[in-house]
């Protein structure tokens, strides 16, 4: 009695075998070529990007993303014809599918687009003080997508990269140390060279203002009840930016109203 469907044709089949072997053995070469190719062209190119002085981050983008995955696609499609597989097909679908969810995450591609070119501007790198999108804070992770920050109040904000590379950017850390500006206002009958010399003494026992480049008071405009001056000292540390401009409002407040110097208002 035969117990199978269907008869096997030992004959049929070796030679099905010997006739697969050899695409067999060609899919597997064409994959360990690709498989070379990838390993001496990687290290290759992230030396010649890092010797162009590219970001970090960029050259990861580059060549652990983009390049690898080109060379693996075209390296698994030229394999794979090798065992009689219908490519163009294949990719004619891959591409209606691409172009559909193209549409349909028009966003995150925009950010993507947004994140490659901070990589490849760079504005800003991990570890700078930003203010963007209203917000100031510390650069502590640059992604494809987004931008993270952490802010003075110890608050993590991610920021979609479209909306950075759209908005007004101030990095505090890109030339050293930065100066702090602070307006103050005195009153017409007041001495603007009293109020300097008076809040310039005040400046010396201010943690956080450096000596040298000197803090200046200078007079900036002519209000409608006040004479406009400026209060600007430099700080060593962008982190520090901040809690100065605070100290320095409060030292100045206090060292006017000990001299008799009238802040008016409104």
């Amino acid at each position: 009695m035969n117990w199978f469907p269907f008869n096997l044709d030992a004959e049929q089949l070796q030679a099905s075998v010997a006739a697969f072997l050899p695409r067999f053995v060609a899919f597997l070469l064409v994959l360990l070529a690709f498989w070379g190719v990838l390993r001496i062209t990687q290290p290759a190119l992230r030396a010649a990007l890092q010797r162009a002085q590219f970001d970090e981050g960029l050259i990861r983008l580059l060549v652990d993303g983009l390049f690898r995955g080109v060379v693996v696609i075209i390296g698994v499609a030229m394999a794979a014809s090798q065992l009689g597989i219908n490519i163009s097909a294949l990719l004619a679908g891959v591409g209606v599918a691409g172009i559909a969810l193209g549409f349909a995450a028009q966003e995150t591609v925009a950010n993507m687009i947004a994140g490659f070119l901070i990589f490849w501007d760079r504005p800003f790198k991990i570890g700078d003080h930003i203010t963007t999108e209203a917000q100031y804070g510390e650069v502590k992770e640059i992604t494809l997508r987004t931008t993270r920050i952490r802010t003075l109040d110890n608050t993590y904000v991610v920021i979609p990269n479209k909306q950075i590379i759209g908005d007004t950017l101030v990095n505090h850390s890109m030339y050293g140390e930065p100066r702090v500006v602070v307006k103050i206002g005195i009153a017409y009958k007041a001495s603007i060279a009293e109020a300097r010399a008076v809040m310039l003494e005040a400046l010396k026992g201010v943690d956080g203002v450096m000596a040298s480049p000197a803090p200046d008071v200078i007079a900036r405009s002519l209000g409608d009840s006040s004479v406009d001056l400026e209060v600007r000292v430099w700080v060593d540390d962008p982190s520090i930016e901040r809690p100065v401009g605070a100290r320095v409002v409060e030292a100045c407040k206090v060292a006017l109203d000990a001299a008799g110097i009238e802040i008016p208002f409104p």
